[in-house]
């Protein structure tokens, strides 16, 4: 016969493929896994109507994303790719927390540098806070000193308020200078 050999769809429902066949150009038969999972988890008549519904130069996204979902809903039942979502939001907040953590560190080591510079220096000279403090060092409405915006950053939907993570690296920094000062 000289036709060209069946879609992953038509030979997995042991059909003839024609040449109209809605899955053939994104269901290759060198690859009868991907079309077995979007099967599995959609069905194959749900998927050539979303298929139909969809213009064409769309429909190789569409056959991507119903892959991605359905080997997700395969690897987590329960959660699917909404699961994987959530762990890699998880792993930005936790690593936006640990950057915030280095640079409120990198914070306070300069400031403890400046400090020791300071105090080698006249008197006269450190009366007025260097350009390089005045960076480090922002005021609040209410006067008090606060840490840079960097720390106070948006967070997301974390448990932790900016304010009270802001304290608390603050409250670091102190404990760190209190430190410093207890060795010498």
């Amino acid at each position: 016969m000289g036709a060209n050999p069946p879609c992953a769809s038509c030979k997995l429902l042991r059909r003839r493929c024609g040449k109209d066949c809605i899955f053939a150009p994104y269901f290759p038969s060198d690859d009868p896994h991907k079309f077995a999972l979007v099967h599995k988890v959609f069905g194959a008549s749900n998927v050539s109507k979303m298929l139909l519904e969809l213009p064409v130069h769309q429909r190789a996204d569409a056959v991507s994303s119903l892959v991605f979902e359905a080997g997700a809903r395969v690897r987590d039942p329960v959660y699917g790719c909404v699961g994987a979502i959530s762990h890699l939001q998880n792993q930005v907040s936790q690593l936006k927390m640990q950057l915030a953590v280095a640079q409120a560190e990198i914070l306070c080591i300069r400031m403890q540098q400046e400090e020791a510079l300071a105090s080698l220096l006249p008197r006269t000279i450190t009366d007025q806070p260097s350009q390089h403090q005045k960076s480090f060092t922002l005021h609040s409405s209410n006067g008090v000193n606060v840490l840079p915006q960097f720390i106070n950053g948006d967070f997301g939907s974390d448990n932790i308020s900016s304010n009270n993570f802001g304290m608390v690296i603050q409250d670091y920094c102190l404990e760190a200078q209190r430190a410093m000062l207890d060795r010498q």
